[in-house]
């Protein structure tokens, strides 16, 4: 019996040093039945030349956008080409462990649920370890979900026969938690895989070493994706700044 088709959506955005990796660690899936919609979203630099060599590879489309309008903008495009049972998220940047869809796969169809993540590594720039696991509630809530993003958007896949294709918000940033809180309203709660099945480049501009910027981008999404007054909004995230830092460390490991 043929497994069901897997669909890997990566947008890419300048993102030669890094994307060859990333593509390949796909490649090197034990489940090997998946399509992958790269989908660049206006590359100044080599990405889509590096992307090109890789389109040998049949599974593989490659979708270059004229205009760069976001990576939220990007990701909407790849699932509306999307053609599997199950859609799944991979930024430019980030490593799946070889295993990663065998065994996730197989842990939504014994769990029988819809939704699913698992806990991740994280790696520098140049690949190295940085002995850190970033971990979630073995039963995660909406509430949950909603003072915190505890999914990483590397890990996530779910099934489209049950939600049908979710869009995703053309805000430039935090989509990834807004799809998250999306399918948990439906669901109330989600399972991860108990083990770390990906590996998550932490850059030194990234959103999350902006912590300014991540405050920033989290009050918006309770401004305008939730559509609070500023007064709730605010409340929102004094409970969100909590959880991050009294809660969510609690999910980090060490070593």
């Amino acid at each position: 019996m043929e497994k069901p088709l897997v669909s890997v959506i990566i947008p890419t955005f300048n993102s030669e040093k890094y994307i060859s990796d990333t593509i390949i660690s796909v490649q090197n899936q034990t489940y090997q039945n998946w399509e992958m919609l790269l989908v660049d979203d206006g590359s100044t630099d080599e990405t889509q030349t590096i992307i090109t060599t890789f389109l040998t590879d049949k599974r593989i489309q490659f979708y270059p956008l004229e205009t760069n309008s976001g990576t939220g903008v990007a990701r909407n495009f790849g699932v509306s080409k999307a053609a599997g049972k199950y859609i799944s998220f991979l930024d430019a940047d980030d490593l799946w462990k070889p295993e990663k869809l065998e065994k996730q796969i197989s842990f939504m169809q014994k769990q029988n649920v819809p939704f699913t993540f698992s806990f991740y590594d994280c790696i520098d720039e140049q690949g190295n370890s940085l002995n850190k696991r970033v971990e979630a509630p073995r039963n995660l809530s909406y509430l949950q979900l909603f003072f915190c993003n505890y999914v990483g958007n590397l890990t996530g896949i779910y099934d489209v026969e049950y939600f049908a294709k979710i869009g995703i918000s053309s805000i430039r940033k935090r989509q990834d938690w807004m799809h998250w809180l999306t399918i948990l309203k439906k669901i109330k709660t989600a399972k991860p895989v108990p083990e770390s099945l990906a590996l998550y480049r932490v850059r030194d501009n990234s959103l999350s070493t902006s912590k300014t910027a991540l405050i920033q981008y989290n009050f918006a999404v309770y401004r305008q994706f939730h559509g609070f007054n500023l007064v709730v909004s605010s409340l929102c995230m004094i409970g969100f700044l909590f959880t991050q830092l009294a809660i969510k460390p609690f999910y980090s490991k060490e070593g």
